[in-house]
């Protein structure tokens, strides 16, 4: 009886290291993923910026001599910068959420965030 229950408990280990192994592969792998994702979005708030946005608001996302604010100390706040982008801000910047879809946006918020100097 004794045998069986180690034979039982060696099973046992045997499939928690597995499953565990199996997961920490699978976890190791979505992060390299997840990294590749973030930096397509950001390209691709980069080309939608340089498209839509720079025209006003500068190459490098502050317009020396413009009304327009220096987009790199925007605060971390993704939902005010979609407002913003969205509807429009004090007559002076258009609302962009007509032209631009939702994830032309967040690729715009993943380019100003990976730029922000605070």
């Amino acid at each position: 009886m004794l045998r069986e229950i180690s034979h039982k408990t060696a099973a046992i280990f045997a499939a928690v290291v597995v499953l565990g192994v199996g997961w920490l592969t699978t976890a190791v792998g979505a992060d390299g993923q997840d990294e590749t994702s973030v930096q397509a979005l950001i390209d691709h708030g980069k080309t939608t910026y340089a498209h839509n946005c720079s025209h006003c608001h500068g190459p490098n996302l502050i317009n020396s001599g413009a009304i327009t604010p220096d987009l790199r100390s925007f605060p971390d706040d993704r939902t005010r910068f979609v407002m913003t982008v969205k509807q429009g801000k004090n007559n002076r910047m258009p609302p962009w959420g007509d032209i631009l879809n939702d994830d032309e946006i967040a690729g715009l918020w993943a380019y100003v965030s990976s730029r922000r100097t605070q």
